[in-house]
């Protein structure tokens, strides 16, 4: 009964008492090379914290997505060569795809600048009133069809 209680007591210090602990550390670094794509509208506003989706060549899986920064921005390193393709949506109606080739040395083309877009060069407040325009449209002709229905 005297060495089950020293036990305890043994146990009980070892697991209270703090103990160094040896962990794997972390280290930071910043790099060059990354590819930076820029997305703006026509008036030159930035598609700020549109969606990116990053399209690796022949791959079936997005290479990396995530948002723009409020300069419509987004950076990415480019993991082997070929023609990467790199699609950004405001979730609005706009969507921007930019066709960028990587060489042999993971290298940009230098001859890129713009890529295509897939949006009408309506803004949003054009496509708002358009939308209202189509409801007092069809709304008009329930109303002209009913009442020459009564007449």
């Amino acid at each position: 009964m005297k060495y089950k209680r020293l036990t305890i007591y043994l146990c009980m210090i070892f697991f209270l008492l703090p103990f160094p602990v040896h962990a794997h550390g972390v280290k930071g670094r910043v790099d060059a090379g990354g590819v930076v794509v820029s997305a703006e509208y026509d008036s030159g506003e930035p598609m700020s914290y549109a969606r990116v989706k990053i399209l690796a060549p022949a791959a079936k899986l997005t290479f990396q997505s995530g948002r723009a920064d409020r300069n419509g921005r987004f950076c990415f390193f480019p993991d082997m060569p070929g023609e990467w393709k790199v699609v950004v949506d405001d979730e609005m109606g706009h969507r921007l795809e930019v066709p960028v080739t990587v060489n042999e040395a993971n290298e940009l083309k230098t001859d890129q600048q713009a890529g295509r877009s897939a949006d009408s060069s309506l803004s949003k407040y054009e496509r708002a009133l358009m939308g209202i325009s189509i409801i007092f449209g069809f709304s008009g002709l329930f109303f002209w069809r009913r009442r020459k229905k009564e007449i």
